[in-house]
């Protein structure tokens, strides 16, 4: 009786504890992953759906998103990946990208997990021939123009810069307005002009191409065809000159258009949309945000697997209809919000030449090492050739030598 009583103890005691160690095991196999967003809290009710169906689908992670305000990704980001508990999955710029990529804190992303992407936009991520982000979402810069001052001016839209060199004179002449502020200082904007010609090295900085397209502005700013703030205002800055009726066109991503209706409703009756400007290789440019998973990260496989099922063609389009961003994923390329629209409707237009440009960006300017001391190498050359304070060859000359310091 007694070894009767001490089994049905023994039998008991295992009921009890055989749910709690079901329970531990299943919490030991549960994986959180914590994922950084840049400036995504006003789309928090998208993110919320994509990560609860992303979580019904994988039952053994659990996504924990924190967005970070744009001003301190970089600063957290730096911090956190040279830690050992960083982020597993975090939402960068490029550029950044590109400089954890060189400092050795970011994991190689498998490039068969990207085959749906964009050949282009993965290309333009890749360092040293390797892959450390993923692509999420882009921008491609359209030609926002005003009708009117083009039909005054008897020019076609320019659809070179040659073009618009040569259309620059009308427009100052019949209209008192300029053809555009390029706003050639600001960050990497010479640099992207400059690849439109094939000029993207340190090498090919000091060459006669360069130099063409670096007297070609010179020309332009000596003879007041653009505004003389040209080498020193921001986008922003053009976009009021664009939206006050001083200049013909603007080059900017769709989501402008929205700021140009609401702020100046008359210009915006007045504003239609063309293909960004190109150079003599006849490709465009786009900007980009990406994901990175940092090397130190404890859940990489199952951070990628989220940041494709962020990134496929469903999810893509969903927040390309909230935000008018272009997608990266191949198939949400080819569906009919990117390839469609009504003729009254001036976003869809504009988005759907976004698009048809991601088809021809080759070749892409890539990141380099002190990418952003490349810029201001560049920039501050783009102001003494302008204010002609030296020889263009002579300062292109030792801006190659300088780029070529700041990359070995």
């Amino acid at each position: 009786m007694r070894k009767f009583l001490l089994i049905l103890v023994i039998v008991f005691l295992l009921i009890l504890t055989a749910p709690l160690s079901s329970l531990k095991h299943k919490d030991n196999s549960l994986h959180e992953v914590i994922v950084w967003t840049l400036q995504m809290s006003d789309f928090s009710e998208y993110m919320n759906r994509v990560i609860k169906d992303f979580e019904s689908q994988n039952p053994d992670i659990k996504i924990k998103w924190i967005d970070v305000p744009f001003s301190e990704g970089e600063k957290r980001t730096l911090a956190s990946v040279l830690s050992d508990n960083p982020p597993d999955l975090i939402n960068l710029n490029p550029d950044f990208s590109a400089t954890l990529a060189q400092k050795g804190t970011l994991y190689e992303i498998p490039q068969e997990s990207v085959k749906d992407f964009n050949d282009g936009i993965v290309d333009s991520l890749k360092y040293k021939g390797r892959l450390y982000s993923i692509p999420w979402y882009a921008t491609s810069a359209v030609t926002i123009f005003n009708k009117d001052i083009i039909e005054k001016s008897g020019i076609n839209v320019p659809k070179t810069y040659e073009e618009l060199k040569n259309s620059a004179p009308a427009v100052r002449t019949k209209t008192n307005a300029y053809i555009f502020l390029p706003n050639i200082t600001e960050n990497d904007t010479m640099l992207r002009i400059l690849n439109k010609y094939g000029v993207n090295s340190y090498t090919a900085i000091d060459s006669d191409k360069s130099a063409e397209v670096f007297e070609m502005f010179k020309e332009l700013y000596q003879k007041n065809l653009i505004p003389k703030e040209s080498i020193t205002q921001t986008h922003r800055e053009a976009l009021e000159k664009y939206m006050s009726g001083n200049i013909a066109l603007f080059q900017a991503g769709a989501n402008f258009l929205n700021m140009i209706k609401e702020n100046a409703p008359s210009i915006y009756k007045v504003t239609d949309v063309a293909p960004q400007i190109t150079g003599e290789l006849g490709q465009n440019d786009f900007s980009l945000m990406n994901f990175v998973i940092p090397l130190r990260a404890k859940n990489k496989d199952e951070a990628l697997k989220f940041a494709l099922f962020l990134t496929n063609e469903q999810n893509q389009i969903e927040l390309a209809k909230l935000t008018n961003i272009i997608a990266t994923n191949k198939k949400a390329l080819k569906n009919e919000f990117y390839t469609t629209y009504d003729s009254g409707d001036l976003m869809s237009k504009a988005r759907v030449i976004s698009a048809k440009q991601l088809e021809k960006v080759e070749p892409v300017m890539k990141s380099e090492r002190n990418q952003k001391d490349i810029n201001n190498l560049i920039n501050a050359a783009v102001q003494e050739i302008l204010l002609d304070k030296s020889d263009t060859k002579s300062v292109l000359n030792k801006v190659s030598q300088d780029w070529q310091n700041l990359t070995d």
